[in-house]
């Protein structure tokens, strides 16, 4: 008897918690009531609202629109990247405070963006079999890594000043290392697009 009755509770209990589970889906919540989860992000929502919107119902299909959107944000991120199209570029490029970093070190010459260039140069000095070239590559080489350090050291508090000046109420966060890793790119070959001429102060 005590284990029908047990198994009867038992299943009471569960058909209770169910209808409660029903009730409170059915009914409206107060918007001032918690949640009792936090609230998603406006992307990761938007973004389930567009899965939600987009399904077919058909795997095949909704895969084929999925990989057509891609192709199309990603179009859209390369030609932003071109002309610097603050809508699509990449998180890490958006905003304000990214965009005058990078006219602040487009509108510099750096010696960091001939390392590349003058890396091969001493390179292939190196490889000739002279003592002397090679001294000479040696001492070549040791010269552009101090001209590099001296040079991003300058960057550094140039590029912290202007950015304190220019944005003292947003967050520059990474903004300074931002600038020093577009120095180590060649100009034509930087991404976003340089926007400003040399010499031409942001």
């Amino acid at each position: 008897m005590g284990f029908v009755f047990g198994s009867r509770s038992s299943k009471e209990e569960k058909a209770a918690a169910t209808d409660k589970v029903s009730a409170d889906l059915s009914q409206p919540r107060d918007p001032q009531a918690p949640k009792g989860r936090p609230t998603p992000k406006r992307s990761v929502a938007q973004s389930q609202r567009k899965a939600v919107v987009a399904s077919t119902g058909n795997r095949k299909e909704d895969a084929k629109r999925a990989r057509e959107r891609r192709r199309a944000e990603m179009a859209k991120q390369r030609e932003a990247l071109a002309n610097g199209d603050e809508r699509y570029l990449p998180t890490r490029d958006k905003g304000p405070v990214r965009r005058f970093v990078r006219d602040f070190v487009d509108s510099r010459f750096s010696v960091a963006e001939m390392f590349l260039p003058l890396a091969v140069v001493i390179l292939v000095l190196s490889m000739v079999r002279q003592p002397a070239i090679q001294n000479i590559a040696l001492l070549l080489w040791l010269a552009v890594i101090a001209l590099i350090i001296l040079d991003s050291i300058g960057l550094v508090f140039r590029l912290r000043k202007a950015l304190t000046t220019r944005f003292p109420n947003e967050p520059r966060r990474g903004a300074v290392a931002y600038g020093l890793m577009r120095t180590l790119q060649m100009r034509r070959l930087r991404l976003p697009k340089p926007q400003v001429k040399r010499g031409e102060r942001p």
